[in-house]
């Protein structure tokens, strides 16, 4: 797999608390230079980048992030403000708590009306795989596949764990055809990403991608 076809499925990301514009700044220039298929920023930093770079850079933002559990009308206000700053994806995290309480159908309800919301655009489904057992996890998958999101993903990077090949390969079983899949958090080496990708992952949430690969060509 050529560099090219790896930053294509990235989601460069930069999500710190205390990221700064330069933070962001670097980000965005090198989402341009590597061709990755967005950056995932902070909304508080959407407009500045649209109103900066225009359509050069995909946007992607968070919503509910990182735990989940702010109340749905909060997570559509964020949404529409997100895409009226210029995002055209939003990664939303669900409400655990609703699925450890059983709540499957509240939490489809959920994701169905920030897709209404976000419409034509792109809703990614955070389920936070480290807090899941498998029953919640093949619940999710069949949640975010009723809901009609576009994607569903592993993790915030902000929990216990990240993403694993193992959910990967139970992703695949229990979705639907229409739902592709982001594996983020703990991806840090070259055959990380390989392996994510060929498993069946769209696109991988990471910072460390374009150092990765930055190094593997300054050992060539």
């Amino acid at each position: 797999m050529n560099n090219l076809d790896i930053m294509n499925h990235i989601d460069h990301t930069q999500l710190k608390a205390f990221a700064t514009w330069e933070d962001i700044h670097i980000l965005c220039e090198e989402a341009i230079l590597y061709k990755t298929a967005s950056v995932c920023v902070p909304p508080c930093y959407i407009k500045r980048i649209h109103d900066k770079y225009n359509d050069k850079i995909n946007i992607c933002t968070v919503v509910g992030f990182p735990l989940g559990y702010s109340v749905t009308k909060a997570k559509i206000a964020e949404c529409e403000q997100a895409l009226e700053d210029g995002a055209n994806e939003i990664d939303m995290v669900i409400n655990i708590s609703d699925v450890k309480n059983k709540e499957y159908k509240k939490v489809e309800d959920e994701i169905a009306a920030l897709k209404k919301t976000v419409g034509d655009k792109i809703l990614k489904v955070i389920i936070e795989t480290c807090y899941l057992n498998e029953e919640e996890k093949i619940a999710m998958c069949d949640a975010v596949t009723n809901a009609g999101a576009d994607y569903i993903k592993t993790s915030t990077g902000f929990g216990t764990n990240g993403a694993t090949i193992e959910d990967i390969k139970l992703f695949k079983k229990h979705i639907g055809p229409n739902v592709k899949i982001k594996a983020a958090g703990g991806i840090k080496t070259l055959d990380d990403l390989e392996a994510f990708i060929n498993e069946g992952c769209s696109r991988i949430g990471t910072s460390s991608a374009i150092k990765l690969i930055s190094a593997a060509q300054a050992e060539k």
